[in-house]
């Protein structure tokens, strides 16, 4: 396998996919940095799967360029073949084996001796719980324990660079924790990670960039800080003790923050922009001199979903129309 030293794990200039008359991927920039999880939002049809088939090889692009580690996705496709590992959103297992034979195929299909195949894949079945299933034929799995299974296979020799499209879609709470913890697991022990999702929270989690995708163009990336700075400001909440002084309290905040708190439907909660959180502690101060009393205060930042619905006009759950799924089934098919 090759070694990969550059900064850039991934790359992507001008990528472009059109089936029929639909532009799938118009235009797609990317820059992933070595050793880092980059998180690529947006909903159904956006362009996301399109554009990782491309960068993994899966899909020929009609424009533009893609490198993993400086290696050109067409034309250096064996060697960047050796450097990625590829989780989709179907399972790739086979129903009529059990986990343990599935992982055991991988495992040797990778090269790996039996000793070390039957090690690693018995340290994948407990890390993703599924050890007391391992016996048993897929077929009897639920949707939930496939997907654990898929994952689990993706990682039997850890590349450098892993791309992982929804990885967590149906999986409980529980295990959708334990897969956080198996990503930042893996850059912890090297890997790179590009990570395509339609929970915002799991990007905000993960991502140290992220760049959000819709209608096959990325309309903005940065980090999580970043975006959320992009759409406004911090909010300051407060809620005073004694309903009594919620004019004081509104006088304070605009004489001390210079902005207009509003006061909410809900009794005695005063809401305000915070360009500065630096001067809380300032209003706070001047709300006690004058005797005023808070029962709740807290500072809160815009959050990812204002982000995706400022940027795209509608929310991250939303499916796009411009789904060209059967269209990308058509050419692998082909």
């Amino acid at each position: 396998m090759t070694n990969p030293t550059t900064d850039w794990a991934l790359e992507a200039d001008g990528l472009v996919k059109v089936f029929g008359e639909n532009r799938a991927v118009d235009g797609v920039d990317l820059r992933v940095r070595t050793g880092t999880v980059y998180g690529v939002l947006g909903p159904n049809g956006a362009g996301k799967t399109t554009t990782i088939n491309m960068l993994a090889t899966l899909m020929r692009p009609d424009g533009g360029s893609g490198r993993v580690f400086g290696h050109d996705v067409v034309r250096e496709a064996h060697v960047v073949r050796q450097l990625i590992g590829v989780t989709g959103q179907f399972a790739s297992v086979d129903e009529t084996l059990s986990a343990t034979e599935n992982l055991m195929i991988f495992a040797r299909l990778l090269g790996l001796g039996r000793s070390e195949a039957k090690a690693k894949s018995a340290d994948l079945l407990e890390r993703f719980g599924l050890t007391e299933a391992a016996r048993r034929p897929l077929k009897q799995f639920s949707g939930g324990m496939r997907r654990r299974l898929d994952l689990a296979a993706s990682l039997l020799a850890q590349p450098p660079l892993i791309f992982l499209d929804e990885p967590t879609t149906g999986l409980d709470p529980r295990t959708r924790g334990q897969m956080w913890d198996t990503i930042r697991e893996l850059v912890h022990t090297g890997s790179t990670v590009l990570l395509t999702t339609q929970y915002l929270d799991e990007a905000d989690q993960l991502a140290d960039r992220i760049a959000v995708i819709d209608h096959g163009r990325v309309v903005a990336e940065g980090t999580p800080d970043d975006l959320k700075a992009s759409v406004g400001t911090s909010s300051l909440q407060l809620r005073v003790r004694d309903a009594a002084d919620t004019a004081d309290a509104l006088l304070a905040i605009e004489q001390t923050l210079g902005v207009r708190g509003v006061l909410s439907p809900e009794a005695s909660r005063i809401t305000a922009p915070l360009a500065d959180p630096d001067r809380v502690a300032e209003l706070l101060i001047t709300l006690r001199e004058a005797g005023i009393g808070l029962s709740e205060v807290s500072v809160q930042k815009p959050t990812l979903d204002e982000v995706f619905l400022t940027l795209t006009g509608h929310p991250a759950d939303e499916e796009s129309s411009d789904d060209s799924t059967t269209a990308q089934i058509q050419e692998v098919s082909a």
